[in-house]
């Protein structure tokens, strides 16, 4: 998935209010069988069996659907997505995050996460977020109320912000995920960043 260095996101919303939202509902099992690793794919398949019913046509009622929510994500429109409690439950299945990841969102806001899903997000640079139950539904409310409600996401400051009410939170992280998001490095990247400081610690190490 595209790296992009990660400062401040702010976006409309799209409000997926299913709690227990499994990685089967955000990708269905029969795509993990697929190799590609092109991000327009897994985004296509995003939700894509609550998205569409037998025949592939869209469920009109479905929210990712509806005109003012269906845009596909862009800079600052809809890069965001709100969930329900305890999002990406099920299977470990790394498509997940691809699939959110390939259909442009940047961050999940929930008041909480499936533990590997939400390292699967880190790892495909999406920035989850949890958030209080009250702050969450707050979100819900405003975003239902009026989609082209903004909420702005400070990773340097850790802050997530309903711009129409001004209400705030802090929310928690990793710092090396954090140092990473910021700077755009996989661990493979950040590994080669301090090369020469493992070089120097190898090499002291052999002096004893």
């Amino acid at each position: 998935m595209a790296k992009e260095k990660f400062d401040i996101i702010q976006s409309t919303c799209i409000p997926i209010a299913i709690d227990n939202n499994n990685t089967d509902n955000i990708i269905p099992a029969r795509y993990l069988a697929f190799t590609t690793r092109d991000p327009k794919f897994y985004g296509d398949a995003f939700m894509h069996d609550l998205r569409y019913n037998a025949n592939n046509e869209p469920i009109a009622d479905f929210v990712m659907n509806k005109p003012e929510y269906s845009e596909v994500p862009s800079k600052g429109v809809h890069e965001i997505i709100i969930g329900g409690k305890n999002w990406g439950s099920g299977s470990s299945r790394e498509h997940a995050a691809w699939a959110i990841a390939g259909y442009g969102v940047r961050v999940v806001i929930s008041s909480s996460f499936a533990d590997i899903h939400r390292n699967n997000l880190l790892n495909c640079f999406v920035l989850p977020v949890i958030v209080s139950e009250a702050f969450q539904q707050e979100l819900f409310d405003t975003v239902f109320a009026n989609p082209k409600a903004e909420v702005k996401v400070d990773l340097p400051n850790q802050t997530v912000t309903n711009v129409t009410t001004g209400k705030s939170e802090k929310f928690e992280i990793n710092g090396y995920k954090k140092h990473c998001l910021v700077n755009a490095l996989d661990d493979i990247d950040y590994l080669l960043s301090v090369q020469d400081k493992t070089e120097a610690f190898e090499k002291a190490q052999k002096t004893f």
